[in-house]
């Protein structure tokens, strides 16, 4: 059986919506839908296996955290809009980037997003974690420094993301920041 992962872009104006699929097509990204409406987002999502939308605050039909509500557990949802509607936002699991939107961190900001999605899920048992080193720490605090400068996270949100990953793909806290470093270095 094929596992279909999906990447749907979906802003109020299709023209928008193609714009962003067709930079995506162009960094190597396939399976791609455009669309405007949430109804076909949700519909999309519910014919896949999972994967990551990209929209815009509010569709013609619904705002971005209604979508999000009605998406499957498999789905990672990427809002691209004005740095005030993002201030206004409360993100929780939802990364987001401002407009205008640079094409490396948006590539970086994905490669993030489909780590989650694609990292094996490790089934072993792990001890309690040792004592952290300075060079550990300091790890995290990069990768964390990261998320709140490109996807407008609080520190508090940062840290939840990475565990979050961390928890999701079975790695250390340590090894989850540093692939998002890797990530957003092998972008630039």
């Amino acid at each position: 059986m094929r596992i279909i992962l999906r990447i749907i872009v979906a802003f109020p104006q299709l023209s928008d919506a193609k714009k962003l699929k067709s930079l995506l097509q162009q960094n190597g990204y396939d399976d791609i839908t455009a669309c405007n409406s949430a109804a076909q987002v949700i519909s999309l999502a519910n014919e896949s296996d999972g994967g990551i939308v990209l929209c815009g605050y509010r569709l013609s039909d619904m705002y971005y955290r209604e979508i999000y509500g009605y998406l499957p557990k498999e789905f990672r949802m990427l809002l691209i809009a004005s740095p005030a509607k993002i201030e206004e936002c409360s993100l929780g699991s939802i990364m987001s980037l401002a407009m205008p939107i640079h094409t490396h961190e948006l590539i970086s900001t994905m490669e993030t997003m489909l780590l989650e999605l694609y990292q094996p899920r490790k089934k072993t048992l792990r001890p309690m974690p040792k004592k952290r080193t300075e060079r550990e720490k300091k790890i995290i605090s990069s990768a964390k420094n990261l998320l709140m400068e490109r996807n407008h996270l609080s520190e508090e949100e940062a840290h939840k993301y990475i565990q979050k990953l961390s928890m999701d793909s079975g790695n250390s806290l340590v090894e989850t920041a540093e692939m998002i470093l890797i990530f957003d270095d092998s972008s630039s």
